[in-house]
């Protein structure tokens, strides 16, 4: 009589592969939007920078003025920059005459689609720790980018 050695099986199953590809598609379908989303907070970055000297410059002014904001509403006025060009992300900023909002609009290429950020300013009481308080509003605060 013959004896048959027996062979211990080597490899996966079919139902192991099957599990791991549908735990690698849970992961992707989940890590997918997020990295998009982190992508274009990244690149929305730069429109938010764009506003940080006209900021700065509003803050300024408003403490030269006695915290009088009418005074600090204008482009190429009172140390307020003039209004840029377009460049980069950014596809346009400028201060509203009537509240001293300062808008800055995203282009509508490279994953950005023509957000908005708006810094609203107010001032503050004499004696506060800063001139000016901002609030920020515009649709990049819908969209979660900024």
């Amino acid at each position: 009589m013959k004896k048959y050695a027996t062979k211990a099986q080597a490899g996966f199953t079919l139902i192991e592969l099957m599990i791991v590809v549908a735990i690698i598609g849970i992961l992707a379908a989940i890590a997918l939007p997020q990295y998009q989303t982190y992508t274009k907070k990244a690149k929305f970055t730069e429109v938010i920078q764009a506003a940080t000297p006209f900021k700065l410059a509003i803050e300024i002014c408003a403490q030269e003025q006695n915290l009088v904001l009418t005074a600090c509403r204008t482009h190429g006025q009172n140390g307020i920059p003039a209004a840029p060009t377009a460049a980069g992300k950014v596809a346009s900023l400028a201060i509203a005459p009537a509240t001293g909002a300062i808008t800055v609009t995203a282009v509508t290429t490279g994953g950005l689609n023509g957000e908005t950020f708006i810094l609203t300013p107010t001032a503050n009481a004499a004696g506060a720790a800063t001139a000016v308080s901002w609030a920020k509003t515009g649709t990049c605060t819908a969209a979660g980018i900024c």
